[in-house]
């Protein structure tokens, strides 16, 4: 065989025998590329023709030129606690995650049905408290939860809209199907890598995308800014919107300023607003202009130092009760990020059966809740075979990845789990379906998730894709950049 391409369409040769998969292992996990030994999944085809028409050197030539792509367009992330720095290119792989139309027509469906019963249940925990009342969700698990804030009682939130903007984390199960890993509701975070990965794809590899029919997700901005606008108080029809960041400091400045440009808004700091009478204001060389609709990238704590962090000097004294004024909507609102407890994870497909009167059409990990004796009992003799988390952290902290841990780690973790039993979840240890990246010069199966993106205004809509976070090291579960994982362009076919 003379190249990957004549191994494509033989098929009495079996493409993990050619040099450019000499390392491609399969295991116990799905793979997106192989549905077995030798055997490719038809949608992965035109991708290896593709790349065997080409030198090893221009491979590396067009990864160096994505690699220069991301550096001139400041494209960064934050490592915390490496000695050697923080600021990071953010790693990209060249080999695209394609995902067929059928595979994400169900996606889809179950996002749209997540993200609507889990507003519904906002909207009731905040006013009604049926479902409280019911025991279909303990009051105590609520009421305990530091992101429930008892300031949104009774508040009517425009349109009914709790969560705008969510980021929700799949993962693929042994038999190929997707469930759902966590949702983020609060600061979701990512976009502006999906859409550069994209743009930078399409860019090195234009024949590529002639070759394959990719669903487009360019438009995300624009959908957005249209979410954002119809999320607008009364009586403004043309509203002002605005980006709130913490600041240059932030791991995820470059998303902020980002998205701002692309929607064509104005990106401020909490000392660039200011709120008169109840009405919020933006700071300007030709004065005041009132400020209608923010998209807010600062936590609930930070966001109004006289309703909550009195210390907090990112945020906009008086903002809160602007907003429980009406005069001004944030996306995503006050107390979102009760929803997103980890904790609470585990009562979603209850939520979605008791509003939606349906099953879930993305399934859950199996969860085990520390606040529970019998569950808690199970956790601390089996912490060697399960991954806990602490419910409330992101990006990869406050985790215990039971099988790569040390005795000392699981001996922290007991401890830190009889303390405080409220604040841990496990699940067991989940094989991440593994995806090909290119590393060196050859093609190697890691560890992949998918963060979609939602977006919930005057209808739900889901661009076709989303960000595939890739576990760069070799045998790690652990996607997050903030962890040292990179990303990937995600295909969703037509």
């Amino acid at each position: 065989m003379d190249n990957l391409e004549q191994a494509v369409t033989s098929s009495a040769t079996d493409p993990l025998s050619l040099d450019a998969l000499r390392d491609y292992h399969l295991d116990e996990a799905y793979d997106e590329m192989f549905e077995g030994e030798g055997a490719l999944h038809e949608h992965y085809g035109p991708l290896l023709e593709h790349y065997a028409g080409l030198p090893p050197e221009e491979v590396q030539r067009r990864k160096q030129a994505a690699d220069l792509s991301f550096l001139n367009q400041g494209i960064t992330f934050t490592v915390y606690g490496r000695d050697e720095g923080t600021e990071k290119i953010f790693p990209y792989d060249m080999l695209p995650r394609i995902i067929t139309s059928a595979e994400w027509e169900r996606v889809e469906r179950g996002l749209t049905q997540r993200i609507t019963a889990l507003n519904l249940f906002l909207k009731d925990i905040y006013n009604e408290g049926r479902i409280l009342k019911d025991g279909i969700v303990p009051k105590e698990l609520i009421y305990a939860c530091p992101q429930f804030r008892r300031q949104m009682k009774g508040l009517q939130v425009p349109r009914n809209v709790y969560v705008a903007i969510c980021g929700t984390d799949l993962i693929r199960l042994q038999d190929g199907t997707f469930a759902v890993l966590e949702d983020n509701l609060r600061v979701p975070s990512g976009v502006s890598y999906m859409l550069t990965n994209r743009r930078v794809m399409k860019r090195i590899f234009p024949q590529l995308f002639r070759n394959y029919n990719v669903r487009p997700i360019e438009h995300y901005t624009q959908v957005l800014l249209s979410t954002l606008r119809a999320l607008a108080p009364e009586g403004r029809p043309e509203p002002n919107i605005v980006l709130l960041s913490p600041g240059v400091f932030n791991s995820a400045y470059f998303e902020h300023a980002y998205l701002a440009r692309q929607m064509g808004i104005e990106l401020v700091e909490g000392r660039d607003l200011v709120c008169h009478d109840n009405i919020c204001y933006m700071r300007t060389t030709s004065g005041l202009r009132r400020v209608d609709v923010i998209y807010r990238r600062v936590d609930d704590d930070f966001i109004d130092p006289l309703a909550f962090r009195p210390d907090s000097m990112l945020g906009v004294a008086g903002l809160f009760n602007a907003y429980r004024a009406g005069n001004v909507t944030l996306a995503n609102a006050f107390g979102t990020g009760v929803a997103d407890d980890k904790a609470l994870y585990a009562y979603v497909p209850s939520i979605i059966k008791y509003y939606l009167g349906e099953d879930e059409i993305l399934p859950n990990i199996k969860t085990f809740l520390c606040r529970d004796d019998k569950e808690r009992g199970y956790v601390l003799a089996n912490l060697d075979k399960l991954v806990v988390k602490a419910v409330g952290e992101s990006g990869g902290y406050g985790m215990l990845v039971g099988p790569h841990s040390t005795p000392k780690e699981r001996e922290v973790f007991a401890e830190k789990i009889k303390a405080n039993p409220r604040n841990y979840i496990a699940q067991p240890t989940i094989q991440f379906s593994r995806a090909p990246c290119l590393i060196g010069d050859a093609w190697e199966p890691r560890h992949v998730d998918l963060r979609p993106y939602v977006l919930y205004g005057d209808k739900v809509t889901i661009v076709p894709g989303g960000l595939t976070r890739v576990a760069l090291k070799k045998g790690s579960l652990v996607v997050n950049s903030s962890q040292g994982g990179g990303s990937k362009d995600t295909w969703v076919l037509s």
